[in-house]
């Protein structure tokens, strides 16, 4: 059993950036020679997530309108109260999506579905330099 750790640096634009990191995932596990196992992925930050789903341009736009029902940017959250900084919504949509995720990986491939990309998704509301941890525990 092997462990090795990389990271992929993502520069984002702000709040709503959704971002398909799935090459560099790959290319990670590629590189590592590894067959079987699994690999996490995790971001550094409590207003930023990791997550999964078919990366085309209606479906992120769905994303980006449901994170707004769910976690309005536009509303009052009390962190706001407490920092001034006005990223309260940030910081609920990141909690509610989790900042990893974990990909079982066979022959040296990530075991996705056929249209699941892993994605990053930016919540501050401003741009960022994001620094991703890519770890690989396998054979």
């Amino acid at each position: 059993m092997r462990i090795i750790n990389d990271t992929i640096t993502v520069n984002t634009r702000g709040s709503g950036d959704l971002i398909d990191i799935t090459r560099e995932v790959s290319l990670i596990l590629d590189r590592s020679g590894m067959q079987t196992g699994n690999l996490t992925v995790f971001v550094s930050g409590s207003t930023a997530g990791i997550t999964t789903f078919e990366y085309e341009p209606g479906l992120i736009e769905d994303i980006r309108e449901c994170y707004e029902k769910i976690a309005p940017s536009h509303m009052h959250y009390h962190h706001d109260d407490t920092w001034g900084d006005a990223n309260g919504f940030s910081h609920v949509r990141a909690a509610l999506t989790g900042p990893s995720l974990t990909i079982p990986f066979q022959d040296g491939k990530p075991l996705l579905g056929t249209w699941q990309q892993v994605v990053l998704a930016e919540f501050d509301n401003r741009p960022r330099k994001r620094q991703l941890t890519v770890q690989i525990i396998g054979e």
